[in-house]
């Protein structure tokens, strides 16, 4: 049994007492949660506001952390071809295209975008629990072979969330003044 309960900024807290799968999935969504928080409510000028010396936006990390699920959930993991939009991307010509890119976009694309992307790595992540668990292997290798685990994975997509979530901070507080860890 987990008991799972709600911050005051309608985050679900990580069960403090559960097995493997439901800690490491709860944290991950607790991170998902504090981006969701820290980019509510916001319009084009708020997702487009960025502190110098760094051109990162709030619409920016919500249309990289849409890519970051769909590239390890779908891509690496399930060995699944790209969807839209990041299948017509030349990654060549613009390494930061998701970064770049996001300002063409409006607060209810990029959220629409990220949400729809966090939809499919849950099923995801369930159809691959249930054809091997946490020590599943990816279906894409890396260029030297080896391929990561859905554990690996889980705790490398809270790692990104954590990093970016602390760049969300400053740039949610500079643009409304907003706190809160």
């Amino acid at each position: 049994m987990t008991d799972t309960s709600i911050d005051e900024q309608g985050r679900p807290e990580a069960p403090i007492a559960a097995d493997e799968v439901a800690t490491l999935l709860g944290f991950l969504d607790y991170q998902r949660a504090t981006l969701e928080w820290k980019t509510r409510g916001l319009d084009a000028a708020g997702q487009g506001a960025h502190l110098a010396p760094t051109s990162m936006t709030l619409g920016g990390l919500l249309k990289h952390l849409a890519y970051v699920e769909d590239h390890w959930f779908s891509r690496s993991l399930h060995g699944r071809d790209p969807e839209p939009p990041w299948e017509a991307v030349d990654w060549k010509a613009d390494e930061d295209w998701d970064w770049n890119s996001a300002a063409q976009d409006t607060p209810e694309q990029l959220r629409t975008l990220w949400q729809d992307a966090v939809a499919r790595s849950r099923s995801l992540v369930a159809e691959a629990l249930a054809d091997g668990g946490l020590e599943r292997l990816a279906r894409r290798t890396w260029p030297d072979g080896r391929a990561p685990s859905l554990r690996w994975i889980v705790v490398h997509m809270i790692e990104e969330y954590a990093r970016h979530n602390g760049h969300a901070d400053l740039l949610r507080e500079s643009v409304d003044g907003e706190t809160g860890e």
